[in-house]
């Protein structure tokens, strides 16, 4: 079992070969400090019928006494979206900045959490969990009050950056400068753990501000009602498009909980002030076309997102082929197939559609290697541990970063127990670790009995027998139910075939105990006769 002792460890939970579900821990002298604790979002296909992915954090919950608390980067949900689900059982402090504690705070109402200790840090403000301080530098990204966490330990401070880029003009918030980095790195950094999302990419992300040119002009040329969507988030980019809508002459409309929810975090922080009236949905379809402006969720093809309902005409707002959506964001990996489902109900409708390609209405959260480099010379590192990235983009970064000068590199996975110092890095362990499936109100092990049994029914399909017997007799005849086999036009006489094999295998049974067994493999072998599938088959014996 790892304990840190004299030394400083880094151990990924998550987050470290995938993009999401940040889990970061650091172990000083027999104690541990987490860092985010995020979730990520299942692919039906892998996960039929889960929405959302949770890390596996059984590693820190058997050590809990040790862990002396999370410190929260900022309010996306691949850093925060697990709290409400696994911050009780860990049972310590959380600690995060006024806008982010605001978003985590509605997370545990929502879920009736009320006895997780929160804990607000104000803007570069300090925390000691001894042997750790923790400084939280603001630094630039796509959602309000992203801090990168300064840890300092007897063994060296460690910068660790959280999602970020560098942006002249935000629109929303005031990141630190390229001095006071500098300042920070001249008192020395032992490892810098960043960012990897953007290592491949040769330009900078642009700056925030950059994207109303952008959006003014697309709006502008738009002859009906326009939907903008973008992640709920990003406050900069809805503040942006407020500018956009009265240099317009349009009036503003909300569409999606998630925004409504941002809206109402943002202005109990001060953002967002000056943004326009909003108008309700009637109000909004009452209105000429040429006058409205709706920021809608719904950008990475989410079905019951605000944008995909009203491509499948579910939702007061109604588009026709006068009428024009933006897509204000960049396709996540793994979404194509479902934006392209909506992009294409939105085609039939004849709505014009513009996307980043078209125009320039989008940046990145993420650094681009410009930017990388540049935080390379302010903070001048002796070691790289890069993150948050597929294991391609971590290993470029690390590539890039020894490329541009820092002395030593580590590309690890989740579970990798990571000596930072003395003597570091090195790769001392490895700890088990892996992900939990929220299935409804339930959480269970993503490869455990439940998943499994429910993507072989979604592959093969399922057959229930059910036969009534009297000691070894038959009673009747068994009766066939299917699910999901491939049998229509002929299902009657495949039911009938499958209940003459299956009365054959109660006939032919040497004994009453294996009798179900052999029922079961008598109606597989007919349903991959008929089908070439073999479907679950589930036999319920009756004895009268």
């Amino acid at each position: 079992m790892t304990t840190p002792k004299n030394e400083l460890l880094f151990l990924a939970l998550g987050g470290s070969d995938e993009i999401g579900m940040n889990v970061n821990l650091y172990g000083c002298q027999g104690k541990w400090l987490m860092v985010d604790c995020g979730l990520t979002f299942a692919n039906p296909a892998e996960y039929p019928g889960c929405e959302l992915v949770l890390p596996d954090l059984q590693f820190i919950e058997d050590r809990a006494d040790d862990l002396l608390g999370i410190v929260l980067t900022h309010g996306h949900e691949d850093h925060i979206g697990a709290l409400p689900y696994l911050a009780q059982d860990l049972g310590v402090p959380l600690y995060a900045n006024a806008f982010t504690a605001t978003l985590i705070r509605g997370k545990l109402e929502r879920e009736g959490i009320t006895d997780v200790e929160l804990h607000v840090i104000p803007e570069g403000g300090s925390i000691e969990l001894a042997p750790f301080k923790c400084t939280m530098v603001r630094l630039a990204h796509s959602i309000p009050d992203m801090d990168a966490v300064l840890i300092e330990t007897p063994y060296g401070r460690i910068f660790h950056t959280g999602d970020w880029k560098l942006d002249a003009d935000p629109v929303l918030g005031d990141p630190a400068s390229a001095a006071a980095l500098t300042a920070i790195g001249d008192h020395g950094i032992l490892a810098l753990v960043c960012d990897s999302t953007n290592a491949f990419n040769d330009g900078e992300s642009g700056t925030e501000g950059s994207v109303r040119d952008g959006l003014m002009a697309a709006v502008a040329e738009a002859k009906g009602r326009v939907v903008v969507t973008s992640f709920a988030s990003n406050l900069a980019r809805m503040a942006t498009l407020g500018q956009v809508a009265k240099a317009n002459n349009r009036k503003l409309c909300i569409a999606g909980r998630s925004l409504d929810r941002m809206l109402q975090a943002a202005r109990e922080n001060g953002y967002l002030g000056d943004l326009p009236p909003l108008v309700d949905f009637d109000t909004a379809m009452k209105l000429p076309a040429r006058d409205l402006l709706v920021i809608a969720t719904g950008g990475q093809g989410e079905a019951r997102a605000a944008l995909g309902r009203i491509a499948f005409d579910d939702h007061q707002i109604k588009l026709d082929s006068n009428d024009t959506v933006i897509f204000s964001s960049k396709q996540i990996p793994g979404n194509e197939t479902a934006i392209g489902r909506v992009q294409n109900a939105l085609a039939r409708k004849g709505v014009t559609m513009v996307t980043e390609k078209q125009a320039h209405v989008h940046v990145s959260g993420h650094p681009g290697r410009p930017e990388l480099a540049a935080m390379y010379r302010w903070l001048r590192p002796e070691i790289l541990v890069p993150v948050h990235g597929e294991r391609r983009h971590m290993a470029e970064q690390a590539r890039f970063g020894l490329g541009e000068g820092i002395g030593k590199a580590i590309v690890q996975s989740n579970g990798d127990v990571v000596r930072l110092a003395p003597n570091g890095p090195k790769i001392v362990g490895h700890e088990r670790t892996g992900r939990l499936i929220l299935d409804g109100d339930v959480i269970l092990p993503s490869e455990g009995q439940t998943i499994n049994e429910r993507r072989r029914i979604a592959q093969y399909g399922q057959i229930s027998v059910a036969i009534a017997l009297r000691g070894k007799q038959l009673l009747g005849y068994p009766v066939i139910k299917t699910q999901g086999v491939p049998v229509e036009e002929d299902r009657d006489a495949f039911f009938a075939e499958a209940s003459d094999d299956a009365a054959k295998a109660v006939r032919d049974a040497k004994s009453l105990d294996k009798l179900p067994e052999a029922v079961r493999l008598a109606v597989r072998r007919c349903a991959v006769r008929w089908t070439g599938k073999k479907p679950v088959v589930d036999v319920l014996v009756v004895n009268a």
